[in-house]
């Protein structure tokens, strides 16, 4: 399967598989330069997924005449809103 393919949480979980390898260092420097970019590539796949889905949650919100949507932002994560 292509890493393009992989959900998030596959994507994440090969990711983090990558970093234990690397941390240990007993991988040959060919190796390690292929896990960092094969990485680096998986690191960039699940920012491209977290923001597409950012872009899709919408927050619902009260108010005096009801109820009403706002987009969702990164930022109000942060800020704990």
């Amino acid at each position: 399967m292509s890493n393009e393919n992989l959900s998030f949480e596959q994507a994440l979980e090969r990711l983090e598989a990558i970093v234990n390898q690397l941390e240990h260092g007993d991988v040959p420097l060919e190796q390690a330069i292929k896990l960092y970019q094969e990485g680096m590539k998986l690191s960039g796949l699940c920012t491209g997924k977290l923001k597409q889905v950012e872009s899709k949650i919408e927050m619902l919100i009260e108010n005096e005449q009801g109820i009403t949507t706002k987009a969702f932002t990164s930022s109000q994560l942060e800020k704990g809103e």
